[in-house]
């Protein structure tokens, strides 16, 4: 076998591969994602996060305790984000908790770039800080701390697509719309 027909012959095996690929990606199936799944994936993004602003020396670290996830209520193409944890600023060798509950509703967003959902166009459905070292109006601090935790949200994924993963890989590659059903984000090929 001459080099040219090897040549020839490995392009052709190629190319074919390739065909299969772009066929196999417009014919995916959908691609579901439990609300389990996504609250695991947003307790591990918050401990992250955590982990590197204490690297980066910063004075404030950040625990969650509870995440809970409803996608789709009501029939709606939204998710309800019902959080529970605690900001801790370490200051002057004492270490100064408040604890934070925030019920927040947004549109699961895909990111083709980043291979990720997020959740977007957040509105603050309710909200609770308490501290056992301030009390009054706390009103002013609940806004700026929802401020601050809604910015935070949109820009960490509650799921990404696990580049490991053969047909999730695939799926990637193409581009994907997010639809909300009751319990489960869809990832579904865009139309």
């Amino acid at each position: 076998m001459s080099y040219r027909s090897t040549v020839i012959r490995l392009k052709a095996v190629l190319l074919g591969a390739a065909l299969l690929a772009l066929s196999g990606c417009a014919a995916l199936s959908p691609y579901s994602v439990s609300e389990s799944t996504l609250e695991g994936y947003l307790q591990n993004a918050v401990a992250d996060f955590d982990r590197s602003q204490l690297k980066a020396g910063s004075p404030i670290s950040v625990s969650l305790s509870e995440a809970d996830i409803t996608l789709g209520p009501d029939g709606r193409e939204v998710a309800v984000l019902d959080i529970q944890g605690q900001v801790a600023v370490n200051a002057f060798m004492a270490k100064l908790p408040v604890d934070l509950a925030l019920k927040v509703e947004g549109v699961p967003i895909y990111d083709r770039e980043q291979k990720a959902v997020f959740i977007r166009r957040l509105k603050l459905l309710d909200s609770r800080i308490d501290s056992p070292y301030f009390s009054g109006d706390l009103k002013p601090v609940t806004d700026n701390v929802m401020r601050l935790v809604a910015q935070w949200l949109e820009t960490v994924p509650v799921y990404r697509l696990d580049e490991n993963d053969l047909g999730q890989r695939l799926f990637g590659m193409a581009p994907v719309d997010v639809k909300v059903g009751s319990g489960k984000l869809i990832l579904v090929p865009a139309k």
